[in-house]
């Protein structure tokens, strides 16, 4: 793809579908709920499910469900032709409320500024999604996680693969890790997304990395080795899996195809960039060669998508101002 220069080009070039993408909504008749839609991934991925529907001529609905709290972020949504709803998922009432649904895409959850607040991590992550599992026991349910729930690898490792155990570092994996089992052990026909790291060109590791290269600002590498996927390419994966939820939950890693050292990254955005930190020998790296095998190799390369972040960067293009604390290894956020 080209580097998109506006924000409706931006959008339009995430919500692309895949033929992956395309064969699971047909292969998954009726309306969809998206919960959670408010969120980073949230508009990418109604926009996506909307296109699809359209190109398979399904009248079937979208909707995208979410607090709100951001009116704006609400009219976004409604302005691009995807229905909104309001629901507090944590209220047992709200989500009675919420219409039935066959399909459904859950994205909520917290992370950032729960360092100090552990029953948050519980409510939102845990409790939460174990009422969401229950309202909609009947549904199948694509729900994101997080490469985090794997314990930190060596990249000449390859990173974790789909059967590797689960012993996260940090209050935030465990909770994460405590929500796959929630969805697990709901019964509910769910398929489990372990992502990492997803980029937009207005947030992610790599645009973290290339504004403080571009800044003359020093980069650490205490987390000297991550996963970037490009954001179009993770939402159509995340789709993709609709037609594989099963009892237990199908699990999928969702990544690019490369374990990508951070100073080789900013090397390639500046002449000298400067470093702090001391490099570990290990950090949290997914094998998503499965979701590759399923659906296709991911349409954007690591190398395409940091000269697509550095093009968009240096352009003025907009970024959301969410750094993803990528480097963070104690797993406090």
């Amino acid at each position: 793809m080209k580097t998109p220069t506006t924000l409706e080009a931006l959008h339009q070039a995430a919500s692309e579908p895949t033929p992956a993408a395309l064969a699971a909504i047909e292969a998954c008749p009726g309306d969809l709920l998206v919960l959670g839609a408010g969120g980073k991934m949230g508009l990418h991925l109604c926009l996506m499910l909307r296109r699809c529907l359209d190109q398979l001529d399904r009248r079937d609905s979208i909707t995208a469900v979410s607090r709100w709290g951001d009116p704006a972020a609400r009219e976004e949504f409604e302005s691009l032709g995807i229905p909104t709803l309001a629901c507090d998922l944590t209220s047992e009432g709200e989500l009675a409320a919420l219409p039935d649904a066959p399909n459904i895409f859950f994205l909520a959850g917290v992370k950032f500024g729960t360092a100090s607040r552990p029953e948050l991590l519980h409510q939102m992550n845990v409790e939460m999604p174990l009422l969401v599992a229950s309202r909609f026991a009947q549904s199948a349910i694509v729900a994101l996680s997080t490469g985090c729930v794997y314990s930190f690898v060596a990249p000449d490792s390859g990173g974790s693969t789909e059967s590797d155990p689960t012993d996260p570092p940090g209050d935030y994996a465990r909770s994460c890790r405590g929500r796959e089992r929630a969805f697990a052990d709901s019964g509910a026909r769910c398929s489990l997304i372990r992502l990492n790291y997803s980029v937009d060109l207005r947030y992610g590791v790599l645009v973290d990395i290339a504004q403080r290269a571009f800044a003359g600002l020093p980069i650490d590498v205490s987390t000297g080795f991550v996963n970037v996927i490009w954001q179009g390419d993770a939402t159509a994966y995340i789709i993709a899996s609709l037609a594989r939820a099963s009892t237990p939950p199908f699990i999928l890693n969702v990544t690019g195809t490369r374990i990508l050292r951070v100073r080789d990254i900013a090397e390639q955005l500046v002449a000298s960039p400067t470093f702090s930190g001391e490099e570990a020998a290990s950090a949290w790296l997914n094998d998503a060669s499965l979701s590759h095998r399923l659906f296709g190799a991911p349409r954007v390369s690591e190398e395409e998508l940091i000269r697509h972040v550095a093009n968009w960067l240096q352009a003025g293009g907009e970024t959301l101002g969410r750094p993803t604390h990528f480097e963070t290894r104690d797993g406090s956020y």
